[in-house]
């Protein structure tokens, strides 16, 4: 009881660290001796310095014989620092306890190796389903090559997103509004369709969450079409444009702007491969992209089988079947073919309703 007692603060610290460390895992550590903490720390924004660096140095010289409780298995690889399992082994720690085994082939076991070589009890397993789901956005990145998708749509009863007219602020209320920012916050990215880019003008920034991290914000676009002086340009945030065949002084215009040009292959009908864009996102770091759309873009997500969550704001209002659907065309012949997601928590916002579905 105790092992998960500690792992279940180790995993607290660990969350803290969402959207604020890629490319590196959000990593939590704890550091017991007689039942008592004396140490504790979470990856650091950045992903420098690690969360087991930090638990050591607060324990000081009183981490010799103690336990540490870490959310992922220590790595044992020279990077921009030494091995977090050299510093276990350095600091005299007697046991690790660990949720999981990290999969980036630099680490794998390895970790693990080198502890119990040093002689160092160690425990697999601790809490494994809660840190594996904590940590889904690292573990997809490394085992499938691409981030964590969220799919967020903001619907009416009838699953509308706008009037026929365009108007969509706001369908939903302040306390939904403000759920979204936190999710933000939560992902190292938020990405949306052309459509939505030129339509809305969005700013894509976390607000009224104090000082935090602003992530990323992609755009998917095939010809570049946006407007040069959109709000997102005239942040600091940076902003990262995928694209396709644009022309050159499109390109040029945006990179004179600080965007970040990511040119991608093209997928069916000529648009850009989600597929690749988001392999591409994966291969710069980025571990969680929170997609807000458009609906054209969340259907593509959907059918081909690129949304790992969907969190789905219902608000109580009706606008009819002249608004704009939440979802563009899916290309659908059977119900047997639609995507199949699985509800796993359900929350009252004000006057809306959260529901948030997973894949699988």
């Amino acid at each position: 009881m105790s092992d998960a007692r500690f792992m279940a603060h180790a995993l607290a610290l660990a969350a803290r660290g969402l959207g604020r460390v890629w490319p590196n895992p959000a990593v939590g550590c704890v550091v017991v001796k007689d039942g008592v903490v004396i140490g504790r720390g979470r990856t650091a924004d950045g992903g420098r310095p690690h969360a087991e660096t930090q638990a050591l140095a607060q324990a000081g010289p009183a981490a010799r014989g103690a336990t540490a409780y870490v959310t992922l298995e220590p790595c044992a690889h020279h990077g921009a620092t030494p091995p977090c399992a050299e510093a276990f082994i350095g600091a005299g720690i007697a046991r690790v306890v660990t949720a999981q085994r990290d999969p980036d082939p630099r680490v794998d076991g390895g970790g693990f190796e080198m502890l119990r070589a040093a002689g160092i009890e160690v425990v697999e397993g601790v809490m494994e389903a809660e840190a594996r789901a904590l940590q889904a956005g690292f573990l997809s990145r490394v085992t499938r090559g691409r981030p964590l998708v969220t799919l967020k749509l903001a619907l009416t009863l009838d699953g509308r997103i706008a009037t026929a007219s365009g108007e969509s602020k706001w369908i939903t209320g302040p306390a939904a509004r403000t759920h979204v920012h936190a999710e933000r916050a939560r992902h190292d990215a938020v990405m949306v369709g052309a459509g939505t880019a030129r339509a809305d003008d969005p700013q894509l920034t976390v607000r009224g969450m104090g000082d935090v991290p602003q992530p990323v914000r992609v755009v998917l676009s095939r010809r570049l079409k946006l407007p040069e002086e959109s709000a997102m340009l005239r942040g600091a945030a940076p902003v990262w444009l995928v694209h396709g065949d644009a022309p050159p002084e499109r390109c040029a215009a945006f990179t004179a702007r600080s965007a970040t040009l990511l040119p991608c292959p093209a997928g069916a009908g000529g648009h850009v491969d989600l597929g690749a864009a988001l392999r591409l996102l994966g291969a710069r770091g980025l571990t969680r992209v929170y997609c807000e759309g458009g609906g054209t873009l969340a259907a593509a997500l959907l059918s081909q089988g690129l949304v790992d969550r969907l969190d789905c704001y219902t608000a109580g209002k009706a606008i009819g079947a002249e608004g704009t659907p939440g979802l563009g065309a899916m290309g659908l012949a059977a119900l047997s073919e639609a995507p199949r997601l699985r509800l796993t928590e359900t929350r009252i916002l004000g006057p809306d309703l959260l529901h948030r579905w997973t894949a699988g």
